[in-house]
Formats: structure tokens, sequence, C-alpha cells
């Protein structure tokens, strides 16, 4: 039972950073349970069919607020879904002691790529018009792949490379990413059961990882203009690495000295960060 509260106090958590960033809630929630001991194509199904129903009351929370851009929504939800079907087949097929190094090393990846982006990203609006479907087509599809195997990544991947696009509002983008997810956790919850025959899903945790973000989804879309993301971002990129560096090392045969100079290192830069961060935050207040 404990294990369970935890399980949904960290989708709610995860839930709440995942509406503020456009990222974050199948990157925190997969890490967990692969860390309880899940495989990772069991961590990733539970988790995706928790998604069906966050991703639906997080998209429809957005819309209320005026946060989803629909005419992006159309153009990359499909090929997101039909990526994400792609990617749970995949993982699905392929063993379990190579798919947990395999799936921990991408979210670790995706954990830095997630640290440096709200580090060193400075999002602003610089182009006007939508996102034209041929650039949405092939994000849409690559997101979907990565998001499926690894456990999450579709805002990692679909979120900053919007932002850096510039043709949407922060706010718009993190509400169409979040809509457009919806797709893209079914599309990998139906890859998962056609691989798997729903034997692997764990539906204690799914129904705590949905409870937990069900309660959230409002939260997160209504504070989207109110938290700041530079933080939310650094912190959780820093909190993904540090939960999958041990899997990572395990599987290159690491001796107990390098976990700990590598876990030394993640912390201090991770430290490091948050304070530059709240520097850089404090300097642009006091220049207002």
């Amino acid at each position: 039972m404990q294990q369970l509260i935890a399980v949904a106090i960290a989708g709610l958590v995860a839930q709440l950073v995942d509406g503020a960033l456009g990222m974050g809630y199948g990157l925190t929630s997969s890490t967990l349970l692969i860390a309880t001991g899940l495989t990772p194509a069991a961590a990733s199904a539970s988790v995706h069919l928790a998604e069906v129903g966050t991703t639906a009351v997080s998209g429809v929370a957005h819309h209320r607020f005026n946060n989803v851009d629909w005419h992006a929504v159309r153009r990359i939800a499909i090929p997101g879904g039909i990526g994400a079907f792609l990617g749970a087949t995949f993982l699905s097929s392929i063993s379990t002691e190579f798919a947990k190094p395999l799936a921990s090393s991408l979210l670790f990846t995706l954990g830095i790529y997630v640290l440096l982006r709200f580090v060193l990203g400075k999002v602003r609006v610089a182009r006007t018009g939508r996102p034209s479907l041929r650039f949405l087509a092939p994000l849409g599809l690559i997101g979907g792949f990565v998001d499926a195997t690894g456990g999450g990544g579709w805002g990692p991947v679909t979120t900053p490379t919007l932002l850096a696009d510039g043709r949407l509002a922060p706010n718009r983008v993190i509400g169409t990413v979040s809509a457009s997810e919806f797709v893209v956790a079914i599309s990998a919850s139906v890859g998962f059961f056609v691989a798997l025959s729903g034997q692997a899903v764990r539906l204690e945790y799914v129904f705590a990882l949905l409870g937990g973000g069900i309660i959230a989804a409002p939260i997160a879309a209504y504070s989207v203009r109110k938290l700041n993301p530079r933080l939310l971002g650094v912190i959780v990129g820093g909190f993904i690495c540090f939960t999958n560096a041990r899997t990572v090392l395990g599987a290159f045969g690491a001796s107990e000295v390098a976990f700990q100079l590598v876990y030394t290192a993640i912390v201090s830069i991770w430290v490091l960060a948050i304070a530059y961060v709240l520097r850089a935050l404090r300097s642009e207040r006091a220049s207002r």
C-alpha cells in the first residue's frame, strides 16, 4: 500500500511538472516504475495506459485556458501515434537484459537534454504563422517512437523543438503538446497490448498514476503561466539523470568507485545548475 501511495504522489508531481513544462510525466513515472523492478516494456505500458486518462483531462483543461492550437494538434498527433505504436512493438520485442539499459540510457540522455535546455535556453516567439505539416509530421513520428521506447520523451522531443521554431507562444506549445499526447498514449497502449497481450501491465500502478495525474492536470493547466519553467526543468532533468545513472553504469560493469564519482558529479552539476538558474531569475526580476 505504501508503494502505491508513493506511485500516486509521483503521478501527481509528474503531471504538475508535465502540465507546466510540456514534458516530464512519462520520464518521471517510468523512471520510478523501472526503479521498483518493472521491465522497461511493463513500465512504459503501465505509464502510457495511465496517460490515456491524464492526457485527456490535461487536454480539456488546457483547451479551457486557451492553451491549445488545434491546427497543430491535428498535424502532429497522428504521426506521433504511428511512431508510438512502432516504438511500443519494438521495445516489446527485445530482451529484458538489453531493454533495461537501453531505456535507462535513453532516459538519462533525455534528462541531460532537459537539464541543459532549461539552464541555457531562453524561449521567445520570433516568427509568425503556424508550423506546417512538413515540419510537424516527422517531429511527431520521432517524438512518438522515442516516447514509447524510453517510457517517456514526447515532451522533451516536441516541446523544445516547437519552442525553438517560435511560431507558437510558449503556453500554446505546452497546451498543444499535452493535448496531442492523448493520441500518442492510446497508440502506445495499443502497441503494448498487441505485443504483450496485456500481461505485463500492472493495473494497480496504472490506477495509482492515473489518480495522482487527474488531480494535478487542471492545476497544472492553470499554473502554466504562473510557474517558472526554467527552475522546474532543471529540477526534473537532474532527477532523471540521477535515478537512471546506476542502470547505465551497471550495463558497462562500472566499479563502486566509478558509481560514487559519477553520482558526486551528477549531484554537484545539478546543485550548480539550480543555483545558476535561481541567480539568473533574481537578476531578471531586479532588471525589471
